[in-house]
């Protein structure tokens, strides 16, 4: 898909020269959430037009209306939909088929939703009235809307629509400084699935590391404070090298006896993290066999100990 994703990037230049009628267009969101107050200040900090939203609850209501004291709080979806030409869907994902049927849609509106995994066709209720669709999904977290909105700059975001809106979604994703990734039809749910590896995941696996250092005395704090220069060193690598070049570790090495020290700790204080240490070893050893530094007998070897001692675990 990689490939296919390059030739999807549209040039700089074709997005420069679409009309500036895009600028014009009145912007409408349903749904206040977090996406919603990130999306529209990045917005309206790029001049374009956000003129209305509508929210079931007061307080997201009252956020987003102070990040764009411009845009007119409405008192029902539906006025969204009649006084904006582009209308965003930041609602749940369950929410976007039943809040789309549940509006009056013209051949002059532009549907979009926001979400990663959902196809489509959860917009078809406005397709079937004339009305463009498309998907526009920044894959960034948006735990905190000032945190996510620093961070939209460089950031991809993950585009389905057909001819020309999907070229109107680009020019929106460029004019708000990010990098547009055509999707091809389809594959929504894997596209998504795999930022989570990168996403919430890798949450969960600083998780692991933050509650060992905890069994030793250490603070959250503390630990993060430790593993974020390992972190950002090891973005550091694979940038700079590729997946197997940045990666080191006592996998990559061969190191067999440092595994066993590691799986001794482990399955004799948390054996869950054991299982997951595993999972991952073995993950690393095709990397370690590509990088060149794991040769295929201590490849053998580490995998045999991984599995051997997965089962032995799982008997106990």
């Amino acid at each position: 898909m990689a490939g296919a994703a390059a030739q999807a990037r549209p040039h700089r230049w074709e997005l420069r020269a679409m009309s500036t009628s895009q600028a014009s267009l009145r912007i409408g969101f349903i749904g206040a959430g977090r996406v919603a107050q990130t999306l529209a200040p990045a917005f309206a900090r790029a001049d374009l037009n956000v003129a209305a939203f509508y929210n079931r609850g007061l307080d997201a209501a009252q956020r987003l209306g102070s990040r764009i004291p411009s845009a007119r709080p409405m008192t029902e979806a539906q006025q969204v939909v009649d006084s904006c030409d582009m209308v965003f869907l930041t609602v749940s994902d369950d929410a976007i088929l039943p809040v789309c049927r549940g509006l009056r849609w013209e051949p002059r509106h532009r549907v979009v939703h926001c979400s990663g995994a959902t196809e489509l066709a959860a917009l078809d209720h406005a397709r079937s009235a004339g009305a463009a669709t498309g998907g526009f999904h920044p894959m960034q977290m948006f735990a905190n809307p000032d945190v996510a909105l620093e961070g939209l700059r460089g950031c991809t975001v993950g585009i389905e629509a057909e001819g020309d809106f999907r070229h109107d979604l680009e020019w929106l994703a460029t004019s708000i400084g990010c990098e547009p990734l055509a999707l091809p039809a389809g594959v929504r749910a894997l596209y998504h699935a795999s930022a989570y590896y990168v996403g919430p995941f890798l949450i969960s696996l600083l998780k692991e590391g933050v509650d060992l250092w905890k069994s030793f005395g250490a603070s959250e704090a503390d630990a993060l404070r430790a593993m974020m220069p390992l972190l950002r060193g090891t973005v550091a690598a694979v940038l700079d090298g590729g997946l197997a070049n940045g990666m080191g570790g006592c996998v990559a090495r061969g190191d067999v006896g440092t595994i066993v020290k590691h799986l001794r700790a482990l399955d004799e204080r948390f054996p869950a993290s054991g299982a997951l240490y595993r999972e991952l070893a073995l993950r690393n050893v095709p990397l370690g066999i590509e990088r060149g530094t794991l040769s295929a007998p201590r490849a053998a070897e580490i995998e045999q100990l991984l599995l051997r001692t997965r089962r032995e675990q799982a008997a106990s």
